[in-house]
């Protein structure tokens, strides 16, 4: 069994906007550590393999196994915490792992298989010949990423209760996800309950001329499809230029057309430097200066920032020019005080964080105190890595360390502030009454199947995204260098 099969993945799988990171060695061992000992404890407690992957033990062994690569290279700043018992007691491991928050996932996607996309886009076509994320069982490897596996993965393989259904940045012709596709999902889901389980967003490109273009899409997307919020992206550019939300040609006349039609939830992508694109709007230097300007909007940012080649330490204003520290300044030098109007999301960036939890403290601790307890979304980028569940798992357990939060004035990262992260948060700023939800999910169709199906679980544990330099080369070729 490879390490893409763990219960709890800590691989090198991008979501395609930026290049896989290489596993460092001592955690590639690790990986194979924990391959073994999962098959030596199922064997102990008299389980098969897979059934012992399946469960909570399963998740507890691996990230007990981790903690003993973290703790051997001295990364300290936090940890998982599991019981050694959990690794063989199921009674351990759920009071470690499971949990009956409302999890309200504000960053997922999927693809429409036979979009428009794939006729405007041929090149795209030559990357289904090696695809290796075609081990989901589909003959077209795309249809791994298609509505039916996405509800599968996030609604039936997770212990998410609802979520939010992003867009990538693309023209809606090239775009592999279109409005009506994203909207048959979103019945599809209410087809399966009575609970409002699936928000959209739009896609909306204010920089692709002409304006008066984007902005009467913008009229449409809200008179058509009864958006939730906006999706932007301030690096992208049909030149490879992007804007600032401040810019008075385009953010500026974007930000108003949202406030005058009354969908004022603006999800940016901040971070995750797209190769190829330049990065001069990929800080989050203009997120201050827009929410000062425009108090009655929420500006959510996606990925909170994180860049993959900076290593998140503790904030110092002096030292903020990368990563989410830029958000944390431009917050600072703007005015804007924690829990006012501007949000900090966890898509990919929890993933990436994984791997080196003094990172994570830090990158978690920051947004904690400076944006505010209130203002940490739970995001995904599922399915671009497949189910979140051992991003929920993972996060249920993971601890600041008591040194981190007397050092830097860190919150404990206890059970209120996961409980706001992982879905208080963003049903407030998304207008969802979160007690409501969660209890007509639990008797909802999706609540009923998903109880009988925990019965005898069958998750693929599978992650879609490319995993090699070559392969994310490979997938950039294929769309001419866009991250669409």
């Amino acid at each position: 069994m490879t390490d893409e099969r763990l219960p709890i993945k800590i691989d090198s799988t991008s979501n395609g906007e930026y290049r896989p990171l290489p596993v460092p060695k001592l955690l590639r061992l690790a990986n194979e550590l924990a391959a073994r000992r999962l098959t030596d404890n199922a064997r102990r407690i008299g389980v098969s393999r897979r059934s012992f992957v399946n469960g909570l033990c399963g998740a507890a062994t691996t990230l007990a196994t981790f903690n003993g690569a973290f703790a051997a290279r001295g990364n300290l700043g936090g940890r998982f915490q599991v019981p050694a018992e959990a690794a063989f007691d199921t009674a351990a491991a759920q009071d470690s792992l499971a949990g009956e928050e409302f999890i309200f996932d504000v960053q997922t996607h999927m693809i429409e298989p036979n979009g428009l996309w794939r006729q405007t886009n041929p090149r795209f076509e030559r990357i289904l010949r090696w695809w290796p994320q075609g081990a989901c069982g589909e003959s077209d490897p795309v249809d791994c990423y298609s509505a039916e596996h996405y509800i599968r993965e996030v609604f039936y393989d997770s212990d998410t209760t609802m979520a939010v259904l992003s867009f990538v940045p693309a023209p809606p012709d090239r775009n592999p996800l279109s409005m009506a596709e994203a909207s048959r999902t979103r019945d599809l889901v209410a087809a399966l309950g009575q609970g409002r389980r699936l928000l959209l967003h739009a896609m909306i490109l204010p920089n692709l001329a002409p304006l008066e273009v984007q902005l009467r899409r913008m009229e449409q997307a809200a008179a058509n499809w009864k958006i939730a919020a906006w999706k932007v992206y301030t690096q992208w550019g049909p030149r490879g230029v992007g804007w600032a939300l401040d810019d008075p040609d385009v953010g500026i006349p974007f930000i108003e057309k949202a406030r005058s039609l009354g969908i004022r939830n603006i999800c940016i992508h901040k971070g995750l430097t797209f190769p190829r694109l330049s990065p001069k709007f990929t800080d989050c230097a203009d997120v201050g200066r827009a929410a000062r300007r425009f108090p009655d909007v929420n500006f959510i940012i996606y990925h909170s920032g994180l860049e993959t080649d900076t290593r998140e330490g503790a904030y110092h204003p002096d030292r903020a020019g990368r990563g989410v520290n830029t958000l944390i300044k431009s917050l600072a030098d703007n005015g804007i005080a924690p829990n006012s109007n501007v949000y900090a999301e966890l898509g990919s960036t929890w993933r990436i964080l994984m791997r080196d939890p003094t990172a994570a403290a830090h990158t978690l601790g920051k947004l904690l105190k400076y944006v505010g307890e209130d203002r940490v979304l739970w995001g995904t980028d599922s399915i671009w890595y497949g189910s979140p569940q051992d991003q929920i798992q993972a996060f249920r357990t993971f601890h600041i360390s008591e040194r981190f939060q007397e050092q830097h004035g860190y919150a404990a990262l206890g059970a209120a502030q996961k409980t706001k992260v992982f879905g208080l948060n963003g049903a407030a700023v998304y207008g969802i009454e979160a007690g409501a939800i969660k209890k007509k999910a639990l008797l909802d169709p999706v609540g009923r199947d998903k109880a009988a199906y925990l019965e005898k679980p069958s998750p693929g544990h599978l992650t879609y995204g490319p995993r090699t330099d070559y392969e994310f080369s490979l997938l950039q070729d294929a769309r001419g260098g866009w991250p669409d």
